[in-house]
C-alpha cells in the first residue's frame, strides 16, 4: 500500500513538478515494496543526488533500504537491514545502478531472520558491516548516538533507540544543506508502523522504548519519512506526524503502553534461536556438519 500523496506534502509537490513521470500504471501503485526513486530535493543548487530503493523479504516481512549517492563519480551505497535470503537480489540490483556498496548495516541484532552482511562481506570485497556497539554483536565498524555514517557528499545520524532490544539504533539522514529532504528515518523495530516491537526478549524494555521512541523519533520534524524494518499489513511509509497522531500504542500515556505491551501474549519468535546466535557474528553460520 502506498500512501496518497496528500500525506507527504513535500512529495506531492515533486509529483507535480515538471521533471515527475506524467502517470503512474496501477499495476505500479499496487506494488507492496517501493521500487522507485523517490523525488527527494537536496538543497538548492545541489541538484538530485540521493537514489533510494525499499526491498521486500517475504519470509520474515523484513524491509531492506538502499541509499546511494549518484552525484558522487563513485556512486558510494549502503544497504540497511539486508537479509541472508536476499542477498544475490540486493548485490544484482546494486551492479544494475553501477554502486559501489561501502556499509552492510543493521538496525540492531535481529531474531526473525539471519542478517545478510556475512553473507555480503563474502561477495563483495571491502564491505564494511555496521551495527551499535551496544548491540554486543561482531562488525567492522560499530557506531554509537551521534555517530554520522558518511557516504559521498550524504550521511546518516546515528540515534540510540533501545527498547525492542537493548542495541537498536534510527538511522537518520543528514539535516545541513545538500541532504535529502525532507528527511528520513530508518526506525528499525523501535517503530513500526501504527506499532512498535515487542519488548520481552533481548535486553527488552517497554520503559526504555517508549522513552525512545518520543525523545528520538518523535522529535523529529514532522515530515520526515520513517521507514520500519517490518510491516505485516501492506504499509510503507508512515511520517513523524502521523506516527504522533494515530500510532495505537505509543500515543498512549506511559503506564497504558506499558500494559499493552505486557499483555501482547506474542509467540516465542520462531527464527530466533537460529537468528540470534548467528546475527551476533554478523550473521555468519557455521557451515552444517559432514554426513
Amino acid at each position: 500500500m502506498v500512501l496518497p500523496l496528500r500525506l507527504i506534502p513535500r512529495l506531492a509537490a515533486a509529483a507535480r513538478s515538471p521533471r515527475a513521470p506524467r502517470s503512474i500504471s496501477p499495476r505500479a501503485r499496487s506494488v507492496p515494496a517501493l521500487t522507485m526513486a523517490a523525488a527527494y530535493s537536496t538543497g538548492s543548487g545541489a541538484g538530485r543526488r540521493l537514489l533510494f530503493r525499499q526491498l521486500f523479504e517475504k519470509e520474515s516481512s523484513t524491509y531492506t533500504y538502499l541509499l546511494a549517492d549518484v552525484a558522487d563519480p563513485d556512486k558510494p551505497a549502503v544497504l540497511i537491514d539486508p537479509v541472508d535470503r536476499t542477498v544475490d537480489r540486493d548485490l544484482n540490483l546494486i551492479k544494475e545502478l553501477g554502486l559501489k556498496l561501502v556499509y552492510a548495516m543493521n538496525t540492531h541484532v535481529h531474531a526473525d531472520h539471519v542478517t545478510g552482511t556475512g553473507l555480503i562481506k563474502t561477495k563483495v570485497p571491502g564491505v564494511k558491516s555496521v551495527i551499535s556497539r551496544a548491540s554486543g554483536a561482531k562488525s567492522d565498524h560499530f557506531v554509537d548516538h551521534g555517530d554520522k555514517l558518511q557516504f559521498g557528499n550524504l550521511f546518516l545520524e546515528v540515534r540510540a533507540t533501545p527498547g525492542h532490544t537493548a542495541g537498536c539504533v534510527t538511522y537518520i539522514t543528514g539535516d545541513a544543506d545538500g541532504q535529502p529532504s525532507p528527511r528520513m528515518a530508518f526506525t528499525g523495530d523501535a517503530l513500526i508502523i501504527r506499532a512498535c516491537g515487542r519488548t520481552d526478549f533481548q535486553g527488552g524494555s517497554s520503559d526504555l522504548l517508549y522513552q525512545s521512541v518520543h525523545s528520538q523519533i518523535f522529535t523529529l520534524p514532522k515530515d520526515t519519512l520513517l521507514y520500519p524494518a517490518h510491516d505485516y499489513k501492506g504499509f510503507t511509509v508512515s511520517t513523524v506526524e502521523e506516527e504522533v497522531a494515530y500510532n495505537g500504542r505509543l500515543t498512549k500515556d506511559k503506564e497504558t503502553f506499558k500494559t499493552i505491551m505486557d499483555n501482547l501474549n506474542l509467540p516465542y519468535p520462531k527464527m530466533i534461536d537460529v537468528a540470534v546466535p548467528a546475527n551476533l557474528v554478523c550473521g555468519i553460520q557455521d557451515p552444517p556438519p559432514k554426513i
